[in-house]
Parts: structure tokens; C-alpha cells; sequence
């Protein structure tokens, strides 16, 4: 899709966010203590104001870059809103995320959307583990919502970055874009292993998940010749046996 549409549909979505219904918060959620850890971090990684993708973006990308910000701001605060609901608290820092923002600030809009794919796509096999891996109801919709914006971020990105590195140039990229993840996925299958394994999932698993998906955003971005991933958001519920 064009910007424009793009600016359509995050709109659309805001409108939708204001009239639908909150979780039922007061109900209560049970979360095993080391899936409460994962999803503090996670909560972390989603409260950026990002400031500094606005700031780089042009009038053009802006508006959607905005909304795009807007809604993982609302992650942020639905994952605040699920661990108060569990009997626990936010975090203010985690060491993963402050790796994971200098990266991203220390190049320019490209690759910064590089490295945020990369985020993106761990992010679809997180919430997709976390809501089919877990039988509290408040935390599946939580994941549920999370997920269905998530699917929709992927394939935006996917847009803006779609030939950006023609010819040699994009087989270069496209191989340091391949180390980046690994050393990505490392860290997430060390920081949140055992809150896979609680949520009925292998790292091996977990991990084949991501790179399989990932390797179609490669392909995508540089050849442009998939569709599973960054033409349109995913619609099939995954069964817990899936690779994620």
C-alpha cells in the first residue's frame, strides 16, 4: 500500500480503539512469575515515544509514522494495565532494550526501520506464544489486541524500506540485516527463554519461528517477490504446535 493508505487504514484503527471496550481489568489475571519478567521487558520495549523515527521521517511518512508510534504506546499501556491486573509493576529499564534503541538511533531512517523490523517480527511470535500459551482470559486478549496490531506493523515497514537497496548493494545489506537478527534472537531466546518454556514453547522452536519469517521480510524487502508476510497481516490463528 501507498502512504496514503497507510494513513487510512492507522486511522481507521485509532477510530476503532476509541469505541471498542477496555479488557475487563478488575477481574484479575494469573501470570506464572517468569512470564510476569518477560512481559515487563516487553513492556519496556513498547513505551518508547518514538521520538526520534518521527523526527526523522518525512511530512509525507510522518502521519503514519505518528499513528504507528501512537499504537505501541497503547501496547505499552495494555501490558502496564495486565501486569497491575496480576498483582505486579512496570519496570523502568532493562539493559536488552537499551542495546536495542542505540542501535536504532545510531543510524539514519532506513536502517533504523531495519532494526525495528527485526523487533516487529520477534514481536508477531511473542504475542502469538503468549496468548495460545497461556489459559488466564485476560491475558489472551491482551495479546490478542497486541497481535493484531503487530500483524499490521510488519508489512508496513516492509513498505517503506521495499527497494531500498537495489542491485549488489541490497545483498550486502540484506547479509548484515541476517547477523543483526541472530545476535537479536540470542538475546531474546537467553532474556525470556524460561518464559517460553512456561508458555509451551521450545527456544529451538521459538527461534525457527522467527528466522523462517524473517528470512520472507529479506526476501520481500530486497527482491520483492513474497507475499506471506509484508503484503498483508496474518488472519489464521496459530495452534501452539505451529511454528511460530
Amino acid at each position: 500500500m501507498g502512504r496514503v493508505e497507510w494513513i487510512r487504514e492507522f486511522r481507521e484503527e485509532a477510530q476503532r480503539r476509541r469505541v471498542r471496550p477496555e479488557p475487563e481489568w478488575g477481574r484479575g489475571a494469573r501470570l506464572d512469575p517468569a512470564v510476569v519478567r518477560s512481559v515487563q521487558r516487553f513492556q519496556v520495549g513498547e513505551s518508547g515515544d518514538g521520538a526520534n523515527l518521527i523526527a526523522k521521517a518525512d511530512p509525507r511518512y510522518r502521519p503514519a509514522v505518528e499513528l504507528f508510534v501512537a499504537e505501541e504506546q497503547n501496547h505499552a499501556r495494555l501490558l502496564e494495565e495486565l501486569l497491575k491486573a496480576a498483582g505486579s509493576t512496570t519496570i523502568a529499564k532493562h539493559w536488552s532494550d537499551s542495546v536495542f534503541v542505540w542501535l536504532r538511533r545510531a543510524f539514519g531512517l532506513r536502517l533504523e526501520l531495519m532494526v525495528l523490523l527485526i523487533a516487529e517480527v520477534v514481536a508477531l511470535s511473542y504475542y502469538r506464544t503468549l496468548r495460545d500459551g497461556t489459559s488466564d482470559p485476560l491475558t489472551r486478549e491482551v495479546a490478542a489486541r497486541i497481535l493484531a496490531d503487530e500483524e499490521r506493523h510488519v508489512p508496513f515497514h516492509c513498505d517503506q524500506l521495499r527497494g531500498a537497496f537495489p542491485g549488489a548493494k541490497g545483498k550486502l545489506v540484506a547479509g548484515g540485516w541476517r547477523i543483526l537478527v541472530l545476535g537479536a534472537l540470542s538475546v531474546v531466546l537467553v532474556d525470556h527463554g524460561r518464559a517460553l518454556r512456561t508458555l509451551g514453547v521450545t527456544r529451538l522452536a521459538f527461534a525457527a519461528g522467527v528466522l523462517g519469517r524473517f528470512e520472507r521480510v529479506v526476501v520481500d524487502v530486497h527482491v520483492g517477490r513474497t507475499r506471506p508476510v509484508c503484503t498483508r497481516p496474518f488472519t489464521r490463528r496459530a495452534r501452539p504446535r505451529d511454528l511460530l
